[in-house]
């Protein structure tokens, strides 16, 4: 259902192509060449349990955590650091993404019920999510290397980034990337099922799409956030500041995470792709593992949308107060709009200002 999957349902694990004469073949490549298709109903079957399970549990931590995480940077407002608006722009992505997945949840488990529009609507989210994810690590990475070991002229540079540069650098790229999926999602119907895919005329497409996905989402990025915090390592190995390797600690572990989730899915692509190419021969036993693997390990990997929560609350002892002001402030002004509403009069003053007092002695 995204960039790197061009063409391959979700919930059966088949790949949908368009032959020369309009009509739609199903298989995992060209079978002019490789024989009959692979039919795969065993992945078919277990995808339809499997996905919308995972996907429900990722829906509700996912729209929890990346909430709560909004509404305490919206309440820290002054007091963010670079790498807290990093991770804002990290959880409105998540958040945007995981509000998608009911509707592949019931794709998964039933058929695609909700036209071609939402087809290509979930499908530039789950690219726009997918890209500036890790594009948004990179940054980070930038804006570590330059605090630690650009530390004394830094700020200027660091402001730029977290400011001006990061909607260049992050969400620009994301946005022109989704131009595929506004051309080629669409919804097609096979065998009683409607199915919401990119669609492509040849396979050399979806190899294209397939290279530039691997390049984008993770070789690049992937280069920049080894480049800097080989650097960072190298440059607090020589440090005594606690400090400031405790502060690199999250952020750290954030992108290893991070990649933890992602690389063992760009490896079944990968695998897949040279299929494609003809490097890697191909068999339909190898073909029904590669697209299970495939299944499993994206809808594995989308917890990426649940880390960036868990680990503030986990490991940033700031994040957890500035929560803990921002639910007592929220509920402070819920009870108080409450009681305006049901006192009247001079009465209303004094029992709002006694119950603040409350509030504040507690």
């Amino acid at each position: 259902m995204d960039g790197s999957m061009d063409g391959l349902d979700l919930s059966s694990g088949i790949l949908i192509e368009f032959a020369d004469n309009g009509s739609e073949e199903i298989g995992s490549a060209d079978y002019g060449d490789y024989g009959e298709p692979c039919f795969q109903h065993e992945n078919a079957d277990f995808n339809r349990i499997f996905l919308p399970t995972i996907y429900s549990i990722i829906f509700l931590t996912g729209i929890i955590g990346n909430g709560l995480v909004i509404i305490v940077m919206g309440y820290q407002k002054k007091q963010r650091s670079m790498t807290d608006k990093y991770r804002l722009h990290l959880s409105v992505a998540d958040l945007l993404f995981v509000i998608t997945l009911p509707f592949w949840s019931v794709d998964a488990a039933i058929s695609w019920y909700f036209g071609n529009v939402l087809c290509k609507a979930v499908h530039v989210i789950y690219t726009v999510n997918l890209y500036s994810s890790v594009l948004i690590l990179a940054f980070i990475s930038l804006d570590r290397y330059l605090a630690i070991v650009h530390a004394t002229n830094s700020q200027r540079p660091r402001k730029l980034l977290a400011e001006k540069i990061v909607y260049v650098g992050v969400w620009l790229p994301a946005v022109l990337l989704t131009v595929p999926d506004i051309i080629f999602a669409s919804t097609s119907e096979v065998e009683g099922r409607y199915l919401c895919d990119r669609m492509y005329p040849h396979d050399n497409w979806l190899i294209s799409f397939r290279f530039q996905h691997i390049l984008v989402g993770l070789v690049l990025p992937g280069l920049i956030i080894l480049t800097c915090y080989c650097i960072i390592i190298s440059k607090l190995s020589h440090s005594k500041g606690h400090q400031k390797r405790k502060a690199l600690k999250t952020t750290v572990i954030l992108i290893l995470t991070f990649f933890a989730c992602w690389l063992p899915y760009y490896i079944g692509i990968s695998i897949d792709t040279f299929i494609l190419l003809g490097v890697i021969r191909h068999r339909c036993s190898l073909d029904t593992i590669v697209h299970k693997w495939i299944s499993i390990t994206e809808a594995l990997a989308f917890f990426h949308c649940c880390l960036n929560p868990i680990l503030y609350a986990f490991l940033g002892a700031k994040f957890k107060t500035s929560a803990q002001n921002a639910l007592t402030s929220v509920s402070r002004g819920s009870s108080l709009k409450i009681l305006s509403k049901s006192k009247r009069g001079g009465h209303s003053s004094v029992s709002t200002e006694s119950e603040s007092s409350s509030f504040h002695s507690s």
